[in-house]
């Protein structure tokens, strides 16, 4: 029985199989080169996850220049994190890929892109079918070398009426402006809706829909931060507040 730990010495993968004790899931490409890289061998304790809360912990049974597996010898659940939903811009798509990578990594619950009237602008930019695929393989890659156990739930691009409308379950809406009350005043924070702005920060209408809507605004401090430096810090705020 391979004993549980998080620490850096057990290895995490990410699978899309079914994760059930006695199972031999196979690891996807990029993660058996990541096993070889490491200079890892068959018998060596691995972690499997598949985002959704299910943990595997076993070894490794095969690694090769073809395929790499593991052998699953127990399972866990992890608790769902407290809903913590991120409006993004879209925006460059760089600057997205490495805000995604952080919000996995923050356990964002879920990342839903808006396009603002500033997003218009921006080339080359991140959007369409093609670039959710790479925001959820840098999340796939940052739940994995984080230790989580839940995946974002990446949505479709979309106009901001339709993100605020998604949003009106939530208990906590914030829009980050300069004009808001500091970030922490609204603590503590239990389900939580973070919009951020495009770079250049929203129209004025735009503020005026999302105030009238219910959200409110809350600063990051006096300085102006780029749209991904605001983002993850507000992101961190809450998980910070709320602890373990």
């Amino acid at each position: 029985m391979v004993e549980r730990r998080s620490g850096s010495g057990v290895a995490s993968f990410f699978v899309e199989a079914a994760i059930v004790p006695g199972a031999v899931v196979r690891l996807p490409d990029a993660a058996a080169q990541h096993a070889r890289v490491r200079r890892m061998t068959v018998g060596d304790a691995v972690r499997v996850t598949d985002g959704a809360g299910t943990v595997g912990w076993g070894t490794l049974q095969r690694l090769d220049a073809r395929a790499a597996e593991a052998a699953v010898e127990r399972t866990d659940s992890a608790p769902r994190p407290t809903p913590l939903t991120l409006l993004v811009p879209v925006a460059d798509r760089d600057r997205m890929l490495w805000l995604a990578e952080k919000a996995a990594e923050f356990g964002v619950t879920d990342w839903r892109p808006v396009r603002y009237a500033r997003s218009r602008s921006v080339s080359p930019r991140g959007e369409g079918e093609a670039f959710a695929r790479r925001v959820r393989a840098r999340m796939v890659g940052a739940l994995e070398q984080s230790g989580g156990a839940w995946l974002p739930v990446v949505h479709d691009e979309g106009d901001l009426e339709g993100a605020m409308t998604a949003c009106h379950g939530v208990s906590a809406r914030l829009v980050l402006d300069p004009g808001g009350a500091g970030m922490t005043s609204f603590a503590p924070f239990h389900g939580v809706a973070v919009a951020v702005g495009p770079e250049g920060g929203l129209e004025a209408d735009e503020l005026a829909r999302l105030l009238s809507d219910g959200w409110r605004a809350a600063s990051m401090g006096a300085t102006t931060l780029r749209f991904e430096t605001a983002g993850i810090a507000a992101v961190a705020i809450v998980r910070a507040s709320q602890g373990r």
